[in-house]
């Protein structure tokens, strides 16, 4: 393989790094900062509603309007509008009443749902064109980018975190905005060639896939997306907050950066689990027919992690040191198992389409997957606030069975269908 599809992939990853670095910090940023107002869960849970709404109407167009003018147009689009959405928050104003509050960052999470949505599905398309044609090449670059791009976010998390306590909520969204800034203008000018620059004859109605493979792997993204953020949006960090802080300064402080550390902790193991998933799988010398099976098997292992957790948290009552070390090492579990599966599915759509449609069929996907965190997230509030963390695990329980379902309604041998 020539140097230029590897630099190409490189720079490509070094964007979406950069890009998931600021959103894990922002959405830790916001979360907690607002919690601190006194925002209830459901009030939380608003705040990134419209993040994933955006995501939804965007993943449905991204993949025409990246066919049609080029994965470049959409990555530089999408880091472009991050830092626009980082500037807009600085414009919060205190003094606001909280509904006020609430629809404006709702606004400004809109405009970023749709920046890493674009960045996204630009990063991921860009490794099906990229990547080595023969063995595991393509599971093993599309592994690399996503782990990579969850252990990055991991960190983002305890950046955002760390950056509320130490230097507050302004300081830090500007910061971050400067440094993405420069980033994107260092890879617009540095970008080497080999990512297609569109077609004309591109129609927006080619968006819906007409692959049954396709179709039922976005189903079971909906509903595995759906688990985690239904537990993970919401109900952990405020969980985590009850139990950790005192109520005064240094007791929040601290339970910022205990819970910062935490997500960070949860997502690092997580994207290095995605990482080395084709090895665990044995992916170089399992055909892809294989691989198909193991969607339905490791996501009914899944289902019973969240399923123990909420059963051992309704039976303990109140918070206890060793119910909490239990929690952590449960999610962590989850985290693992979770990131298999996850690393299963990217592989899959990407296997499943060809190189002519494969920014529609990625849309679609990430379509789904922006429905199934926008439910997790919608469900994390308001599943904790009627019945605490045990609801929220019951629930993700019972969406990654749903998952289960559809992975097991994916057919072996499947090849892309003709456009």
């Amino acid at each position: 393989m020539s140097d230029r599809p590897l630099a190409a992939y490189v720079a490509v990853t070094a964007a979406y790094w950069a890009f998931m670095l600021t959103d894990g910090a922002l959405r830790m940023l916001v979360l907690l900062h607002f919690h601190r107002l006194g925002f209830s869960p459901v009030q939380l849970a608003y705040l990134f509603v419209l993040y994933e709404i955006a995501g939804v109407a965007t993943n449905l167009s991204a993949g025409w309007i990246a066919a049609r003018f080029g994965l470049t147009s959409t990555l530089y689009a999408g880091l472009t509008l991050q830092v626009a959405a980082l500037l807009a928050l600085t414009l919060l104003d205190p003094g606001w009443t909280i509904g006020v509050s609430v629809v404006f960052v709702m606004l400004v999470q809109g405009v970023s749902g749709v920046a890493k949505d674009l960045a996204k599905m630009s990063s991921k398309s860009a490794v099906k064109l990229l990547a080595p044609k023969g063995g595991d090449g393509l599971f093993r670059w599309v592994a690399a980018l996503t782990g990579s791009k969850n252990a990055v976010k991991g960190v983002g998390f305890l950046l955002g975190a760390a950056l509320l306590g130490v230097v507050g909520f302004v300081p830090a969204v500007l910061a971050m905005a400067a440094v993405l800034a420069a980033i994107l203008a260092a890879v617009a000018l540095k970008m080497p060639a080999g990512l297609p620059r569109g077609r004309k004859d591109a129609r927006f109605t080619e968006v819906i896939s007409k692959n049954r493979n396709i179709n039922w792997l976005s189903f079971a993204r909906v509903f595995l997306f759906g688990a985690r953020d239904v537990w993970f949006v919401v109900g952990i960090p405020i969980y985590f907050y009850a139990v950790l802080s005192d109520g005064t300064e240094a007791g929040d402080r601290l339970a910022f950066f205990t819970i910062g550390s935490f997500m960070a902790l949860w997502i690092i193991l997580y994207g290095a689990v995605q990482a080395a998933a084709p090895r665990l799988l044995r992916a170089k010398t399992r055909s892809t027919d294989t691989l198909v099976a193991d969607a339905r098997r490791w996501a009914l292992a899944l289902t019973a992690v969240p399923a123990l957790l909420a059963a051992l948290v309704w039976a303990a009552g109140a918070p206890t040191p060793w119910l909490t070390a239990a929690v952590v090492a449960g999610l962590l579990a989850f985290g693992a198992i979770f990131a298999v599966n996850s690393a299963l599915h990217s592989y899959l759509i990407l296997a499943f389409t060809n190189d002519k449609r494969v920014t529609m069929d990625v849309g679609f996907y990430y379509m789904a997957n922006a429905a199934g965190r926008l439910i997790g997230t919608v469900l994390s509030g308001a599943s904790y606030q009627m019945g605490g963390l045990p609801a929220c695990l019951g629930t993700a329980a019972v969406m990654v069975a749903l998952s289960a379902w559809g992975a097991g309604r994916l057919k072996p041998a499947a090849r892309p269908a003709a456009v």
